[in-house]
């Protein structure tokens, strides 16, 4: 029988990069994954890092494949904030701006969550991955068991929920209508996460018009906050 936690890399040690496993009712386990997700949240999660890191306040990054030139620009500059500001991002890191946010990220000394949308037993770790690692300021989290070795889109989607379950407020980058990520900022909305970005659409979430901010940026409906200057 698999144990519920196995035993954790010290943090004064050169941590190893093989996962350990939490389970869903051990005290290590994020409360915010049973509240938030229900029945949905995961029996275990895979961990390579230090989990101390889910402590920090967190920002989920999500972006659509499809991201227009401005969104992208905008992208870009909240990196660089949040790498200035030292602010713990989440994130899947799979689309292509989402990988270009993390190139900016790898580069300061915040504390980063990564959760690929596979298994990441017998994952093949970037360099950089591996150092910040060992640093104590990377962490991979996953909730996929070994047989998931490819992603696919339904693990995605899947991925991208306990994602935005695990963070304290959350950033679109870009939303395309009827996509993966609108039908995840259609179902955070219900969570009362604080949410900003660009979201790039024609029309709100849950069909409402979106509020247009002095900035250009767009607010979506039923938020209890929306900060446009982290």
């Amino acid at each position: 029988m698999m144990p519920s936690v196995e035993t954790k890399p010290d943090a004064g040690l050169k941590i190893k990069h093989a996962p350990y496993t939490i389970a869903r009712f051990h005290p290590d386990y994020p409360p915010s994954l049973i509240s938030l997700l229900g029945s949905e949240a995961p029996e275990r999660l895979w961990a390579i890092g230090r989990l101390e890191l889910l402590n920090l306040p967190k920002t989920a990054l999500f972006c659509s494949n499809r991201c227009p030139g401005d969104a992208i620009l905008a992208a870009y500059d909240q990196a660089q904030k949040w790498r200035d500001k030292g602010r713990c991002v989440i994130s899947g890191f799979h689309s292509a701006m989402e990988k270009e946010c993390l190139q900016i990220l790898l580069r300061g000394p915040q504390s980063i969550i990564i959760c690929p949308g596979r298994s990441i037993e017998s994952m093949r770790l970037p360099r950089e991955w591996r150092l910040g690692i060992e640093d104590g300021r990377i962490l991979l989290l996953s909730p996929f068991e070994s047989s998931h070795r490819r992603a696919t889109v339904a693990l995605a989607e899947h991925r991208n929920r306990l994602v935005a379950a695990l963070a304290d407020e959350i950033y679109f980058a870009h939303i395309t209508p009827s996509g993966g990520v609108a039908r995840l900022a259609a179902h955070v909305v219900m969570w009362g996460i604080s949410v900003y970005g660009r979201y790039g659409m024609k029309k709100g979430i849950l069909g409402q018009p979106p509020i247009l901010q002095e900035n250009g940026d767009t607010a979506m409906p039923k938020i209890l906050m929306v900060n446009h200057n982290e």
